[in-house]
């Protein structure tokens, strides 16, 4: 899951039950400065990281949570948590077995657009919503596909967008044509952002408690895939090297490999379907009369 823009500060801000439940808030930087550069690095396994820390997951120069094969390759270096073969991660996971589903909110996932065809092509389904605000309907994709794919492992990945500029969730009560951090922007407001995309972020949080709570147990990964500069030393937004647009959060609970022969229940949709299930009784008994 990937937290567009957001600010490792955000997230220390923002209250986040949910996505706090995942693993322990690390201060990594993102391989990337813009969407489409992060995540096609990260589609090779270089996650965000930490270079100063010798340890694997948390720097993926030492030890990567997906590692794809090449002639440089040493099968007997057990560092890294998957090993997989392919394009690129998602190809990877699909050739261990996993139904590979996806959506991503922001434009770079757009699969009409020639350039997003890197980001896009290697998943079995792909939904893009068309507007950086709709994480509801990305969920009942989710969901649909869980249903379609009862008892089959499946790879589930989500890019979120309400945390992208302009920091607008469905409902909020500002202004979305409105952007506070514009580019070389003369009306710029560093509070309002910083006030923004926190708000967007507690709304993701509370939207996503269903999901995290289904998927409990599974392999997961939640980080940004870069975060947005709010006036430091003049600049604004990303797509810029500055340590204010690279320093992103991640959290991570791994549990067993999914590349062949380590793969378990709890990363399949069986699980997960009869987790939400029970969730969803859940929720339904708290609020019956």
């Amino acid at each position: 899951m990937t937290l567009d823009s957001c600010r490792y500060d955000t997230f220390v801000s923002a209250r986040t039950p949910n996505l706090g439940s995942v693993g322990m808030l690390n201060r990594a930087i993102a391989p990337g400065n813009f969407t489409y550069s992060s995540h096609s690095a990260m589609f090779m396994g270089f996650t965000p990281g930490m270079a100063d820390r010798q340890e694997p997951f948390l720097n993926p120069k030492y030890g990567k949570i997906f590692k794809m094969a090449s002639p440089a390759f040493s099968a007997g270096d057990d560092r890294h948590f998957a090993h997989l073969e392919g394009r690129n991660v998602v190809d990877g996971l699909r050739r261990a077995g996993c139904v590979a589903v996806g959506t991503g909110a922001v434009s770079w996932f757009d699969p009409k657009a020639p350039t997003s065809q890197t980001l896009t092509r290697d998943f079995d389904h792909f939904f893009y919503p068309g507007d950086g605000h709709s994480l509801a309907r990305q969920l009942d994709f989710i969901d649909g596909m869980l249903r379609r794919y009862e008892g089959r492992k499946l790879f589930v990945f989500l890019n979120v967008g309400e945390t992208h500029v302009p920091y607008y969730h469905a409902g909020a009560p500002w202004d979305r044509a409105h952007n506070p951090c514009l580019p070389f922007g003369e009306d710029n407001d560093a509070e309002e952002c910083r006030r923004r995309q926190r708000l967007c972020l507690e709304h993701v949080d509370g939207a996503l408690a269903m999901l995290l709570a289904t998927f409990r147990g599974a392999n997961t990964l939640v980080c940004a895939d870069h975060g947005d500069a709010w006036g430091e030393d003049g600049l604004w937004e990303h797509g810029i090297h500055h340590r204010a647009v690279l320093e992103v959060p991640l959290l991570f609970q791994l549990t067993r490999s999914p590349a062949p022969g380590g793969a378990t229940e709890p990363c399949g949709a069986r699980a997960a379907m009869s987790r939400f299930r029970r969730l969803a009784r859940r929720v339904r008994r708290r609020f019956e009369p």
